[in-house]
């Protein structure tokens, strides 16, 4: 049997899997978790062989938890399976330590071969993703540009930015300008929306 370990947010949705890959004759739900920052104490509680993880849940982001999994040594390989096919996402999950990534509709037959994939140390990725990834290359902002995207896309001001990182005002500014630069957008609210929705964020 593979042991699984869901992580969702959504109560509903996560039933939902666990029902349909429960169904699977060597598949087994060992543990459900509805928190990013609860899948690193089940896993070693449970000690499952694969977990599926949301990416957006409270805590702690389905991308965040697998790299604590990895950062743990710990053996359990990791399919990420969201509602947010977003290519920037492919390719942050994957640099975490994730083996497979996949969208919420793909198929149950489907998602239990990817599930049976990963156990056996293969790497799955949806084709889609996979081609919009390579067409829309790396992420082109760097860390700290990130860093500041993500106070602006709520709304903050250059200075209130600027003393939750520490920052002088005036580094804010300038690393808005260049994520405003590399992302084509007219704002910085705008730039960091599109880096949302490319996954960067």
């Amino acid at each position: 049997m593979i042991r699984l370990l869901l992580a969702d947010d959504q109560a509903l949705v996560r039933g939902a899997m666990a029902a349909l890959l429960g169904l699977e004759p060597d598949l087994e739900v060992v543990a459900e978790v509805g928190r990013g920052d609860e899948v690193l104490s089940a896993v070693v509680r449970h000690q499952p062989d694969v977990c599926v993880l949301d990416i957006e849940m409270p805590g702690l982001d389905g991308i965040e938890a697998t790299a604590g999994l990895k950062a743990a040594g710990l053996a359990t390989r990791i399919l990420v399976v969201t509602t947010f096919g977003r290519p920037g996402y492919l390719r942050r999950a994957l640099e975490a330590g994730a083996s497979g990534f996949v969208v919420k509709d793909t198929p149950a037959a489907q998602l239990a071969d990817a599930v049976r994939r990963v156990h056996a140390g293969l790497r799955v990725v949806d084709p889609q993703l996979a081609q919009e990834s390579l067409i829309g290359g790396r992420n082109p902002l760097s860390e700290r540009e990130v860093d500041v995207l993500r106070l602006a896309v709520q709304g903050d001001s250059a200075s209130s930015i600027a003393r939750a990182l520490f920052l002088s005002a005036g580094t804010v500014r300038n690393h808005l300008s260049s994520a405003i630069g590399k992302t084509g957008a007219a704002t910085s609210i705008e730039a960091a929306l599109i880096a949302r929705d490319n996954g960067w964020l």
